[in-house]
């Protein structure tokens, strides 16, 4: 009995040692930002990784100290490229109004050549003394037989998913005003088409797509488009738009 117990006692505290480690063993991301920490170089981080228990543990905390490395560079070039963008905006209307700068764009459609779309954007914001509002303005130039006749706008997640409602059943539908549509080099056949059209955007929607920019599908009767308003372009406007 007695050494049965002396048995039992030995496991438990076995167990309770195994239990101990096991709940102090740290993460593949703990890892990472435990070495980050320290402040080294990419190498020097790379080698502190190498020291670490497992060849599968070493493998996936160098792939996320790598993804950290890029991502820390492509942070100051987007860093970089948004101050000529807040350069670019312009205050009017005793500093109400901001401006940001006109981006074109092509878009492929087709297999030829001649198959492209051009697109023409920029932000706008209007300030009162509580808010503000802005304003996505897009004009799509293309050559067709009809008009396109655009009448919504999607938001699109970070998988490039463009659905009318996200996961949780609030609505994914930006509100898309046409403004006008020009036609002109009219022949049998096609017309030179350029739709012009604005997309409200609040000022909360703005700041929180910062990291990552902003993906839009505009959808016609006839085609539709996805679009991309670039982070630096977004950061460069914002920091002046406020």
């Amino acid at each position: 009995m007695k050494k049965s117990l002396i048995i039992l006692f030995i496991s438990l505290s076995v167990i309770g040692c195994a239990s101990v480690e096991f709940g102090e063993a740290l993460s593949s991301e703990q890892h990472t930002q435990k070495i980050l920490d320290l402040g080294l170089s990419h190498e020097e981080n790379l080698v502190e990784a190498s020291k670490l228990q497992t060849p599968h543990l070493v493998s996936v905390v160098s792939l996320q100290l790598t993804n950290a490395r890029d991502e820390k560079i492509q942070n100051e070039i987007d860093l970089t490229e948004s101050e000529k963008f807040a350069d670019l905006v312009l205050i009017s209307n005793n500093s109400s109004k901001f401006t940001g700068s006109k981006i074109s764009e092509s878009m492929k459609t087709g297999i030829l050549e001649t198959d492209f779309d051009l697109l023409n954007y920029f932000l706008e914001g209007t300030k009162d003394s509580k808010n503000i509002v802005h304003k996505l303005h897009l004009t799509v130039s293309h050559n067709s037989k009809t008009k396109r006749e655009y009448f919504s706008a999607h938001i699109c997640n970070q998988w490039s998913r463009c659905e009318a409602t996200k996961e949780d059943g609030s609505s994914n539908i930006l509100e898309l005003i046409p403004i006008s549509t020009n036609a002109s080099s009219c022949d049998t056949f096609k017309c030179d088409f350029s739709e012009t059209m604005e997309i409200n955007l609040n000022d909360h929607f703005l700041n929180d797509s910062v990291i990552k920019g902003i993906s839009i599908k505009l959808i016609s009767k006839k085609k539709s488009h996805k679009i991309k308003v670039s982070k630096p372009y977004l950061m460069g406007y914002l920091k002046v738009a406020r």
